[in-house]
């Protein structure tokens, strides 16, 4: 757009065929389409969303958090000792932390890798079951099925290449499931955050 060709009435106000219009993150788009909303892969794994998870309760069948304990092993991230606490019940149990078990690609349940409870987060579409151990996590698959661009890190790169958002299911990762896919992630942030 010439800078010339702009109208402005008498005090310098825009008209209405020129107003600047405010897109995504407050950018002026003269009336044009806004960009497309741009992913760049953080490169995480899932295992660097272990170390909060919400899970169901075994007894009350509610909202439940396994927190990592503070731990002085050299690599205290997998190998720390978990604490499974419910708000609701007063459940309390320690992990040791010296194991836990990821299985790929089950049917059943997803469930946290300590003590093998159902994760909370987690839902069926028509596609597949979709999961998350927390918050974050969902937030990361939101943001990643919600891009119109999604940039992965160069080949030239070093670092991790199979990140959490490489590894999720091709349905995920169609355009014409999007909707779909936010649908759940939206009915699934709404169990946890519940208004009042």
């Amino acid at each position: 757009m010439d800078c010339r060709s702009v109208r402005r009435s008498w005090r310098g106000a825009p008209t209405p065929e020129n107003r600047v219009t405010q897109g995504p993150g407050g950018r002026d788009t003269h009336g044009m389409s806004s960009a497309p909303v741009r992913f760049r892969d953080p490169r995480s794994t899932k295992y660097d969303f272990l170390d909060s998870m919400l899970v169901r309760c075994p007894r009350c069948e509610r909202i439940a958090h396994v927190v990592q304990q503070p731990c002085q092993e050299p690599n205290p991230a997998l190998f720390a000792p978990r604490h499974l606490v419910c708000r609701s019940c007063g459940l309390s149990r320690t992990c040791a932390g010296r194991s836990f078990s990821l299985r790929y690609g089950s049917a059943d349940l997803a469930r946290d890798p300590y003590f093998h409870v159902p994760l909370w987060l987690q839902t069926r579409t028509r596609h597949g079951g979709l999961w998350a151990y927390n918050l974050a996590h969902l937030d990361l698959i939101s943001r990643f099925v919600a891009a119109d661009l999604r940039e992965r890190a160069p080949w030239y790169e070093t670092g991790r290449k199979m990140t959490l958002v490489a590894r999720l299911p091709a349905w995920m990762k169609s355009a014409k499931n999007r909707d779909e896919v936010l649908r759940a992630v939206d009915r699934l942030r709404a169990t946890v955050i519940a208004p009042g």
